[in-house]
């Protein structure tokens, strides 16, 4: 049977606190904190740089939808790997030594982005792809194991380590795009990326000690081979990958096949441990992650059609990759206020269960497109040209809805899934924004010209669409809170 949440066994990381949680977060947070700069710094760039280079030739509509299509399936399949990653530091290489084979795999990936040629670029792509895939879920996972079972200082770690991920994507753009990739060139923009992974290595190495024996290498004498083993595992994934990328619509299949096959999994899981109280937890999880891809393909628009909208019809006094800054500084601002939030409501004994938090978050990304629509219309009526401070608004609202889920929804991964099975979980959560990446992928590229219409009226038809399935499907999800909240067992 699977242990009780209560008695789920707990090795305390070294002593040492830092503003009241482990050290070790503070380092996690320092080596996320350069993954994410190197993640947001071309990303900042994919969409624009792809539709100017590599489809140029093609009609504007044209070339934009295409490029939001290859944003889409790429972004898709950066958090699509992760459960395989997830799979190998559970049960074979350790957390530590993936997050070094994914790293160095990643700054590969992004050199190779120097090429201007497609094949090379969509190559690197792919080299980035699957290096993500060993890095992302496992340093997640690694902040959950800071906390003992029952820890209230959980959702604020993981809301404080949500932080570092922001606060590199802050900064990415701004040294990526505005600063090297405007001014010399994209591809540098690429360069300078992997320069962050490469020194988030570095900084991950120098302080590694503060982790104890977290996330060590279950055989450490085999250590060595067994890296070597996976790299050639990743070497020969890489070609899979290269070719869903040449063919982007064949990706969501392939992912919502995967998401099937894991569903069926943990649901025989849960029945294959006699634990009525796991299999229960593994449902409530099943249908939050739905709650977690609905969210997901409304909610990421803005590296593809709002960067294209912001470079249109925007007015700023600034490049409009800045923009691409503006989610990740609302997270900086905001985080600190939610991390606060949440205990003290608690404490009042209002704190909204896990399920209520989603709903809300899709509740506010309606308002937040609700908001664009309703200013991409007065500006038809006048001079066709938005004011940037309410994109920027549009972006704040977005946040708000985004920090009722995404730290909440890590958190509550390590909290539902069976020890054994907590990074292949994670690796899950991170397939739901894998398969929402690629929904606003395909939203995008109709939202910027794919259907054959452009211009504003396109943009405020799409993100009207955008708003009505959030209001209709936060709504829903309220209404069926109290039961996810049974099948979860006091998880909160």
């Amino acid at each position: 049977m699977a242990q009780p949440i209560s008695d789920r066994v707990f090795t305390p990381p070294p002593p040492g606190d830092f503003m009241g949680h482990p050290r070790a977060l503070w380092m996690l947070f320092g080596a996320e904190f350069w993954e994410r700069f190197a993640y947001y710094g071309m990303r900042a760039l994919l969409a624009v740089y792809v539709a100017t280079t590599f489809f140029g030739l093609l009609p504007e509509g044209e070339a934009k939808a295409q490029a939001s299509l290859t944003y889409g399936a790429y972004t898709a399949l950066i958090y699509a790997t992760g459960i395989f990653g997830g799979f190998i530091a559970d049960r074979y290489l350790g957390y530590r030594p993936s997050l070094w084979v994914g790293g160095l795999l990643m700054a590969a990936g992004l050199f190779l982005l120097l090429i201007p040629q497609l094949d090379w670029f969509l190559l690197g792509l792919a080299v980035i792809v699957v290096g993500n895939g060993l890095f992302k879920p496992n340093i997640s996972t690694m902040v959950g194991m800071l906390y003992a079972p029952g820890d209230a200082r959980r959702d604020s770690g993981f809301t404080i380590f949500y932080m570092g991920i922001n606060a590199g994507g802050a900064l990415a753009p701004l040294i990526c795009g505005t600063l090297v990739g405007a001014h010399f060139g994209y591809k540098w923009g690429f360069f300078t990326a992997g320069l962050g992974m490469i020194l988030g290595l570095v900084m991950f190495q120098a302080l590694v000690s503060w982790l104890g024996p977290i996330g060590a290498a279950p055989k450490p004498e085999r250590n060595w081979n067994r890296a070597f083993k996976v790299t050639a595992g990743c070497i020969a994934l890489v070609p899979v990958v290269y070719l869903m990328l040449s063919q982007a619509k064949i990706v969501g299949w392939i992912l919502m096949g995967l998401m099937l096959v894991l569903a069926v999994y943990f649901i025989g899981s849960g029945m294959r441990s006699g634990d009525k109280v796991q299999m229960h937890r593994y449902i409530a999880m099943l249908l939050l992650f739905l709650a977690k891809i609905l969210f997901w393909g409304m909610f990421e628009q803005a590296g593809s059609s709002l960067n294209f909208f912001a470079k249109d019809y925007v007015d700023a006094p600034f490049d409009f990759t800045l923009f691409q800054s503006a989610n990740p500084v609302f997270i900086i601002l905001l985080a600190p206020l939610f991390a606060w939030l949440w205990p003290k409501l608690e404490t009042r004994n209002i704190n909204p269960s896990i399920p209520r938090k989603f709903a809300i978050a899709l509740v506010l990304v309606a308002i937040g497109f609700t908001t664009l629509v309703l200013t991409i219309q007065h500006a038809m009526a006048g001079d066709g040209r938005i004011a940037w401070q309410m994109l920027a608004l549009a972006y704040a609202i977005n946040t708000m809805g985004e920090l009722c889920l995404s730290p909440i929804g890590l958190s509550m991964v390590t909290k539902l899934a069976a020890p054994k099975e907590t990074g292949m979980a994670m690796g899950a959560w991170f397939l739901c924004t894998a398969i929402g990446n690629y929904f606003a992928g395909a939203v995008a590229s109709v939202a910027s010209g794919g259907s054959g219409a452009t211009g504003l009226a396109q943009y405020a038809e799409t993100y009207t669409h955008i708003a009505y399935a959030g209001f209709g499907f936060g709504v829903l999800l309220m209404l069926f809170a109290p039961l996810v909240n049974r099948l979860m067992h006091g998880v909160k």
